[in-house]
């Protein structure tokens, strides 16, 4: 007989989920007004993080694997941002088409004015919270992000 319920770590787990769509769609919201007077989004201030934690620049589907985004959606910000000045393209020796995003000079002082703002932000967030219980938090969702980018589809068994 098929199981038919969710277990409890199941219903727990489930609940998260629905708790973090809903914050993941309020820090976009929050990152946006933060940093709109820097003329960033949240979507652009991620792309501008990604490519300095980069080792080398790297080419839009890096960026988009690394932020586990679709291609498509990452080079039309990419795009945007090489047209504002806060990235370029480079060539790529390794792949003609594939060109390697590389952040300005204008783009580092974004991003570095962005994450002037976010600091006290952050720190306000936290306020109040265990560092024990942030940490928790945040190896469970880094063992449930290894576990969704192992498997292609969603589990299919009933």
């Amino acid at each position: 007989m098929p199981q038919t319920k969710r277990t409890p770590a199941g219903e727990a787990l489930s609940n998260l989920i629905l708790d973090l769509f809903r914050l993941n769609s309020l820090l976009f919201t929050a990152g946006d007004r933060l940093v709109a007077g820097l003329g960033l989004t949240s979507a652009r201030w991620q792309i501008l993080g990604a490519i300095i934690a980069g080792e080398r620049p790297q080419p839009v589907a890096w960026l988009a694997r690394d932020l586990g985004a679709a291609r498509q959606n990452v080079q039309r910000i990419v795009n945007d941002l090489e047209r504002d000045g806060l990235v370029t393209f480079e060539t790529n020796p390794h792949h003609r088409r594939a060109q390697l995003v590389v952040l300005t000079g204008k783009g580092q002082q974004a991003f570095d004015a962005a994450m002037r703002l976010q600091l006290p932000w952050v720190n306000g967030l936290a306020d109040g919270l265990s560092t024990k219980d942030i940490e928790t938090v945040s190896r469970v969702v880094t063992a449930l992000r290894g576990r969704l980018e192992s498997s292609e589809e969603p589990d299919k068994r009933a």
